[in-house]
C-alpha cells in the first residue's frame, strides 16, 4: 500500500498543484478522486474543514493534511526533496515569499474573476455570493481580473526577474503552484503577457507528463464549461 493517499477533485487548480507535484517528485501515493465525498460524514471525521486536496499518512500527528502549500512543504521536508524546496534559509525564504503572495495576493482576484464563469461557488461576504445585481456581480468579477495584471507583474520582476523558474533553474513547490493558477486564467480567456505564457510552457517542459496530466483535467474542465454556454 502507498504511503501516501491523495484526495483531489480534479478540476480544481488549488488540487492540481499538489497533483502536479507528487509526481513530478515522484514519490509513492495513491489518488482518490473526492468529488461529491468531502460532506460525508466518513471524510468529515477525517477532515472537518472539507478541503481538498488532503493528504493522508500515518507519518502525520492526525493523520492528514490540507492546504495545497502545506502539503508540499511537508512532502519536500519528509522526503528532503531539496531541488523543489531548497534548504538554504535565504533561497528557501523567497520559495516560501512568492508561493504565499501566489496564494495570499494573485489568487484571490483570480477566483473572484473565474469562479463566476466556471460555476464554482464564491466566498460568502463577496459581492459574487451576494443579493447583488448581476451587473454589480459582472463588476465585481470584471474589477477582481484587472486587477491580476499587478501581482502577475511583481512575480515577473521581483521573484522571476533574470531567472527561468522562481526556484532558479529547476521548478520549486511556488512555480508549480504559480503555473497551476495560471490555467484557471483560460476560463475568462485571460490575455497572459508573453512572459507568463512562456514561463508556463517551460514548467510543462521541465515537468513532463508530471504537469499536463493534472493539467489535462482541468484544462478539460474548463473546455466544457466553455462548450456548455456556446
Amino acid at each position: 500500500m502507498s504511503a501516501i493517499k491523495l484526495h483531489v477533485i480534479k478540476p480544481s487548480v488549488n488540487n492540481m498543484s499538489v497533483r502536479v507535484f507528487v509526481r513530478a517528485a515522484k514519490l509513492d501515493f495513491t489518488e482518490d478522486d473526492a468529488y461529491g465525498k468531502t460532506r460525508t460524514p466518513e471524510f468529515a471525521a477525517k477532515n472537518p474543514s472539507h478541503l481538498t486536496p488532503m493528504v493522508e499518512t500515518d507519518h502525520l500527528p492526525k493523520g492528514v493534511l490540507w492546504e495545497s502549500c502545506a502539503i508540499m512543504q511537508y512532502l519536500c521536508n519528509k522526503h528532503g526533496l531539496t531541488s523543489f524546496y531548497p534548504t538554504d534559509p535565504a533561497h528557501r525564504a523567497m520559495v516560501d515569499s512568492a508561493m504565499f503572495y501566489v496564494v495570499g495576493t494573485l489568487y484571490p482576484f483570480v477566483a473572484r474573476a473565474t469562479y463566476p464563469a466556471l460555476g464554482f461557488p464564491q466566498y460568502p461576504g463577496e459581492v459574487g455570493a451576494s443579493d447583488a445585481s448581476a451587473e454589480a456581480k459582472a463588476a465585481a468579477q470584471q474589477a477582481a481580473a484587472d486587477a491580476i495584471a499587478q501581482p502577475l507583474n511583481v512575480l515577473h520582476q521581483f521573484y522571476l526577474s533574470g531567472k527561468h523558474f522562481i526556484g532558479g533553474a529547476q521548478p520549486s513547490i511556488a512555480d508549480v503552484r504559480l503555473a497551476a493558477t495560471l490555467e484557471f486564467l483560460a476560463a475568462i480567456d485571460y490575455a497572459l503577457p508573453a512572459w507568463a505564457q512562456d514561463y508556463k510552457a517551460r514548467i510543462e517542459t521541465a515537468l513532463g507528463t508530471a504537469y499536463s496530466e493534472p493539467a489535462g483535467d482541468v484544462r478539460g474542465y474548463i473546455g466544457w464549461v466553455k462548450s456548455q454556454k456556446k
